[in-house]
């Protein structure tokens, strides 16, 4: 129990107290989360996976071995949930739902401030190549999952080619691959910016949350919450034991599964009308539920 409430105190509620000031004051100085996270996904981000990565001593073998890992188990989550969505007789759109919940978690602002505090900054380049990774299968899955539904959009797919976080990803690996060490001016540059990345992202889902209006307790946003929180970091202990990642690797990796819901399953789903209001309500409930099970996985694991 005392184990427990370290983890809780220290390192969960410090996060959750960041996201709570974005919800609590956001609305008194008018802020729009939109402009903060476009500044965050254009600039804080890349320059924060650049400089965790390159400056990391993962071999290019290891990396493509952890983001095979990782890609793996959240594929493999997003069936689970689409079989279970189909089993239940649910409508297309809910199974789409189900699909783009379940592999989609928020492993930005939320799950590398935890790792972080967690496990220590020796975390953070292995925690990073999971964000990248999981971003861009779940972001083609979601995109996937809402054509099936609806009938698609491949625009939003070519999308995902230009993202910022996918760019600074390969010469980051270039970088840290070769040994090369970039001017003390440039470096100090992405020092500073990638700094900026975490605080702002979380306070940016304070004000998302605040954004977010129609919340519903329903059986299927508690049974999607269970495979976001519950499900995905089971599945993801289970295929990393054929991996044989090292143990940092393999807690980031499981811990990252373990997030809540990301903000951006709700945009994908009011895009292209795919029960928003559902989605969304399990954002917001995944979110709040995460105070809990994080804090058991982190003590578990």
């Amino acid at each position: 129990m005392s184990e427990f409430l370290a983890v809780f105190l220290d390192v969960i509620l410090p996060v959750f107290g960041i996201i709570a000031l974005g919800f609590l004051i956001g609305g008194r100085l008018e802020l729009q989360a939109r402009t903060l996270t476009r500044v965050a996904y254009h600039v804080f981000v890349p320059a924060f996976i650049f400089q965790a990565i390159s400056t990391s001593q993962v071999p290019f073998a290891g990396a493509m071995k952890m983001v095979l890992f990782i890609v793996v188990a959240h594929l493999l989550v997003a069936f689970v949930a689409g079989v279970i969505g189909k089993a239940l007789n649910r409508t297309r759109e809910t199974i789409a739902a189900f699909i783009m919940i379940a592999i989609f978690g928020n492993v930005g602002n939320y799950g590398l401030a935890l790792i972080q505090f967690r496990l220590g900054e020796e975390a953070l380049p292995s925690a990073t190549l999971y964000f990248v990774a999981i971003v861009i299968v779940s972001f083609v899955v979601c995109v996937g999952a809402a054509g099936w539904a609806k009938g698609g959009n491949k625009g939003a797919v070519w999308g995902v080619m230009k993202t910022p976080a996918l760019w600074a990803t390969i010469p980051a690996l270039m970088v840290s691959s070769v040994g090369f060490t970039l001017p003390l001016l440039f470096s100090r540059m992405i020092g500073l910016l990638a700094a900026a990345m975490i605080p702002v992202m979380l306070f940016a889902l304070g004000l998302q949350l605040l954004e977010q209006k129609r919340i519903s307790l329903s059986k299927d946003v508690v049974l999607a919450s269970g495979l976001r929180l519950l499900l995905a970091p089971l599945l993801t202990f289970m295929v990393a034991i054929p991996f044989g990642l090292g143990s940092l690797e393999t807690t980031s990796g499981i811990l990252q599964a373990g997030m809540p819901a990301a903000i951006l399953v709700a945009i994908i789903a009011k895009e292209n009308n795919i029960v928003p209001d559902f989605v969304t309500s399990v954002v917001v409930v995944s979110t709040l539920a995460s105070l809990l099970t994080l804090s058991v996985l982190m003590v578990i694991l």
